[in-house]
């Protein structure tokens, strides 16, 4: 999806009549309703270029109807989005009237006290309405939202599971294969099924900070110490070695060519094509194998991820809708926030998209969220919460630890370099160690 509008502090700020670039969602003559409060108002909103956050753009005509309130929407890559709104927040910026929380950026944005509490919003009457029920939110999902007091800073929109998906399942059967689960099974799996039909055996997204830490930790390695209460990193240990020749071997082998400039979106379009098979990935983005315009919705299966020599860890990562300091009109804000989350919306994302990575117990207990997560005769909703299950035993707690954008930064570095040939995994890692206790450092953490 291209960027409906180029998101940068200077374009933002100026007079309207800059921003050709632009797209206003036009607001509709009010139906029958009357006056709007909020008429004539303009949110500049954004968020990374998640299928939800894809999928909203076309719902925004109906909330302008409803509101009043026009809307710049942009969706950006991932790590184009982060860095934006890291720095529009870091500077004291208003270019933002709502944004994404991104979970990896939690902990410093919601800890430097750039984003708005919103119990004064949703616990007034008159500004939330019964119906909106914020304890619908399944927990799990909201933790990351809060502050230490309990506060809440955001309303997630998604539970990024990490699941295994296969699209050509059909391949795996023929040579005598189920879904792996373990990671000896997919070992011995891949070699069989490489380049049978000319489809790679395994494929995956080059964000190495969020592929590859589960990995690391089912060799019993991990980011940090012991986040979060000791955040010394721990990049440079012989468990981060092993697991690291393992997926690099597993990716130069039986991977796509070019797998290391492979991003999330065009992992998803590999699936859809059939060039690629098994994958460990994010649900949202694996389920879109089923869907009517994919070459592979009648031979894609889903599983857990599979169990390395210390367990399993998949990923589990929260995103969330919240209101910046900054913002100039923060009940026109909310009013988005609440529509946006709210539970009539998620439920029609579910029926009229297939969004199964939904974060309202009301509608993951309705009839309606089995029926659409039922794939091929896998039961995707059940291995989605399975995955929300597993992170009670707490591994996810490097990713919200406030100095983890560093150490990401430096995951994504070492992969690219044992990857490409350029270090051994002890060099890579010796100094991806280096430099992150420096950029920790640098970030005034005393370690």
């Amino acid at each position: 999806m291209s960027t409906i509008w180029r998101m940068s502090r200077r374009s933002l700020l100026g007079s309207t009549a800059a921003l050709g670039s632009t797209l206003i969602l036009p607001g509709k003559a009010p139906a029958q309703g009357g006056a709007k409060p909020f008429a004539g108002t303009t949110l500049n909103i954004s968020s990374w270029s998640a299928p939800y956050a894809k999928w909203l753009q076309e719902y925004l005509p109906e909330f302008t109807e409803l509101t009043g309130i026009e809307v710049n929407y942009d969706t950006p890559g991932f790590a184009v989005y982060n860095q934006q709104v890291d720095l529009e927040l870091s500077t004291g910026g208003s270019a933002y009237d709502v944004a994404n929380i991104t979970f990896i950026y939690t902990s410093r944005w919601i800890g430097a006290g750039w984003f708005t509490p919103l119990d004064d919003f949703y616990n007034d009457p008159n500004k939330t309405p019964d119906e909106f029920d914020a304890a619908d939110f399944l927990n799990g999902t909201q933790l990351p939202m809060r502050d230490a007091e309990g506060r809440t800073y955001g309303f997630s929109w998604v539970a990024d599971a990490m699941h295994a998906g296969a699209s050509r399942f059909d391949i795996m059967e023929e040579a005598g294969f189920g879904m792996p689960k373990s990671f000896d099974e997919l070992m011995a799996m891949v070699p069989e099924i490489h380049k049978v039909k000319g489809v790679s055996a395994f494929t995956a997204e080059n964000h190495h900070g969020w592929i590859f830490p589960p990995i690391m930790q089912a060799f019993g390695g991990n980011v940090f110490v012991d986040p979060p209460h000791n955040i010394m990193p721990a990049l440079d240990t012989p468990e981060v070695h092993e697991a690291s020749r393992w997926y690099v071997d597993l990716q130069n082998n039986y991977g796509p060519d070019g797998w290391l400039a492979q991003t999330y979106d065009q992992t998803v379009n590999v699936l859809k094509q059939g060039r690629a098979n098994y994958c460990l990935f994010n649900q949202p983005f694996l389920m879109q194998m089923g869907a009517p315009d994919s070459k592979t919705k009648e031979t894609c299966a889903f599983a857990m991820y599979p169990e390395g020599p210390k367990g399993t860890f998949p990923g589990l990562a929260v995103h969330g809708w919240g209101i910046p300091t900054g913002a100039r009109n923060k009940d026109a804000s909310w009013e988005f926030i609440k529509w946006a989350v709210g539970k009539d919306l998620m439920m029609r994302m579910l029926e009229e998209k297939g969004y199964g990575a939904v974060t309202r117990r009301s509608v993951i207990e309705s009839p309606k969220f089995k029926e659409v997560n039922m794939v091929n005769g896998y039961d995707v909703g059940d291995i989605y919460l399975r995955t929300i299950g597993l992170a009670e035993q707490g591994h996810m707690a490097y990713r919200t630890v406030h100095v983890y954008p560093q150490a990401n930064a430096q995951i994504n570095k070492a992969i690219e370099m044992i990857a490409s040939g350029q270090a051994t995994p002890e060099e890579a890692w010796r100094q991806a160690q280096e430099n992150a206790i420096a950029d920790i450092r640098r970030a005034g953490v005393d370690l």
